[in-house]
């Protein structure tokens, strides 16, 4: 059931009770002569703007909404806390930042992250006077139009074209608060192994020198089922929770799935002696994904993906959702057209995404947000960053697929460049190194280097001779299919599963020339139904596929081919959209033996 107190708040998924928004108004200023520093901003400045936190000034949520690119960015506001425990630590949470950020507290120091998808803290105690209980906050982020850094869809000049979209620069998640005794429990990950009956629990603290107890506590379906304490020393304890119902006729773990996604609740909290440092409140759900032969299988039963591609995109707020909601409705409307989950593309999404997805089914596919040019600064910005989103994400039972790169992005010659497929296969296994328990297509799309499965995209207009090209998967994997070719050299197709995982990308008829999809427009909205039928019936014949990934589910800014409009009005009735995907609609899926 989701918890709507947990859905307002920054990680769901990592819950501390007590914390506090910083989001709001913040004093603001660009500094494009790049003084800032020089001229001590942090120590005072007569700020002669605002911005609404978290959305990037480019926005119109921001309340500022210039396009202009500015590469350096000052933020300060004051806060303020309710008297703690004299021991107590205050912790200052930000959920990303675009793409550098150095952070003050009082004009001092306090901390500094590279990397715009992926979250960060920093302590503030030493700073602050406990008998004021008030602080000011400054952020200088740097964000630059670099084809080194990680982008993704953020265009690299001012002007947007083609596929890629208006920038994200500063901050555009989440900023927070929170307080904990004198030792944190920086992160937990969490392993669940349905086959044994287990759950992995894996715990690294901020500080080395931990001595101490973890009280733990499970529930299923709000009732306890288990409760333990282990001692614990040293910075990463680790400990197994046996995970059984009580019942002693049906004492089997419940499996998560699309079609029942349960799961478990786990309380952690940290005690030195009697005291209290830490607690924290997540959650898991038990199941398996992996591959067998051509067939993708979840908790060991054959998984067929019918998956839509979601930018995650609005038009008032650009890569920030203006709120929880939103992202609720979106996962309600990929339920309702008849889709089992998403491809989130080349953007991490907030974690309330992810918690929603988790409660309600949706599978989801997480894609590394690329970078475009091949070099030792972008590969170790890429691989740096990359971990960091694993090491966030790496709970979250939705999550099935791993994707570091798309469509060769920022690795352009991987085709027949060694150099560039040792870098590819390095995330191959960099990804089995941190999290073996999901699959990783390393480079989908075309030109595949190893991976647990092959990724093809092709957008033909024509569903029967689409359909024709997948008829024989060993001739195609020798092959192109649009004019990339399938695999990359020294690769060999091995029988493994195939997915159809970018098509489709209809626009219709607008009477605007920026804008465009994937061949010509349709001329309205019964043209537009007509092709999506012929189109999903035909990739719904084709036997041997995995599953498909229809792009998109909405406009966004000059590319207008979603089932949605930008502001999530449907193109066509839902039920239509949804059995065109599920083949309700005369397209039914041919199965393959297993």
């Amino acid at each position: 059931m989701i918890d709507r107190e947990k859905m307002a708040s920054p990680r769901p998924d990592f819950y501390r009770r007590g914390w506090k928004s910083l989001n709001g108004a913040w004093k603001f200023a660009f500094d494009d002569k790049n003084i800032g520093i020089r001229e001590g901003w942090q120590n005072g400045h007569a700020y002669e703007r605002e911005i609404t936190v978290p959305f990037c000034y480019q926005s119109r949520k921001s309340g500022i909404g210039e396009t202009e690119g500015h590469p350096c960015l000052w933020y300060e506001r004051d806060f303020s806390w309710e008297e703690q425990a004299e021991d107590a630590r205050l912790w200052l949470n930000f959920g990303a930042v675009d793409y550098e950020a150095v952070v003050w507290i009082n004009g001092r120091w306090a901390g500094s992250h590279k990397g715009g998808h992926t979250p960060f803290s920093v302590e503030i105690t030493p700073f602050v006077s406990r008998t004021d209980k008030t602080a000011r906050v400054t952020v200088m982020c740097r964000d630059s139009y670099d084809t080194a850094q990680p982008r993704g869809k953020q265009h690299w000049n001012i002007e947007t074209d083609r596929c890629w979209y208006t920038a994200t620069s500063g901050i555009w998640q989440n900023v927070w608060m929170e307080i904990t005794g004198p030792r944190r429990m920086e992160h937990v990950r969490l392993i669940p192994l349905p086959d044994q009956g287990e759950v992995r629990v894996k715990i690294s603290f901020a500080e080395p020198d931990v001595c101490g107890e973890v009280r733990w506590k499970l529930k299923f379906e709000g009732g306890e089922i288990g409760t333990g304490a282990v001692a614990v020393k040293g910075k990463r304890p680790e400990f197994i929770i046996a995970v059984r119902q009580e019942d002693p006729i049906d004492n089997t773990v419940h499996l998560w799935s699309p079609e029942k996604p349960v799961l478990y609740d786990l309380e952690l909290e940290y005690l030195e002696g009697a005291s209290a440092c830490d607690r924290v409140e997540t959650y898991f759900g038990m199941r398996t994904i992996e591959v067998k032969e051509n067939h993708v299988l979840l908790n060991h039963f054959p998984l067929y993906q019918r998956l839509v591609l979601d930018q995650g995109y609005w038009p008032d707020s650009l890569m920030t959702p203006p709120d929880g909601e939103a992202l609720l409705k979106d996962l309600e409307m990929v339920r309702a057209m008849g889709f089992n989950g998403v491809r989130k593309h080349q953007k991490i999404e907030d974690p309330v995404f992810l918690y929603l997805a988790d409660h309600m089914g949706i599978l989801v596919w997480e894609e590394m947000p690329s970078n475009y040019e091949f070099c030792q600064e972008g590969m170790d910005a890429l691989l740096h960053e990359y971990g960091e989103v694993i090491a966030r994400d790496c709970n979250h039972p939705c999550i099935i697929t791993w994707v570091p790169f798309n469509e060769s992005w920022g690795i352009r010659n991987v085709l027949f460049d060694r150099e560039q497929q040792h870098f590819a296969e390095t995330f191959y296994h960099y990804t089995k190194a941190l999290d073996p328990y999901r699959l990783v297509s390393t480079n989908d799309g075309w030109e595949a280097v190893k991976a647990d499965f092959v990724g093809i995209h092709d957008y033909e207009s024509d569903g029967e001779v689409l359909a024709e090209k997948f008829r024989d998967m060993e001739a195609l994997m020798g092959w192109t299919a649009v004019g990339k070719m399938v695999l990359s050299e020294g690769r060999s197709y091995g029988g493994e599963p195939v997915f159809l995982s970018e098509f489709g990308g209809i626009a219709m008829e607008d009477g605007k020339k920026e804008s465009w999809g994937y061949n010509e427009k349709a001329a309205g909205p019964e043209a537009f139904a007509e092709r999506l039928s012929k189109l999903t019936g035909a990739v719904n014949r084709i036997g041997g596929l995995a599953g498909f990934c229809y792009t998109q589910l909405t406009d966004v800014e000059q590319e207008t081919n979603g089932l949605l409009y930008a502001d999530r009005t449907p193109k066509m009735e839902v039920d239509r959209i949804a059995a065109c995907m599920t083949g309700e609609d005369g397209g039914g899926r041919e199965e393959k033996p297993f």
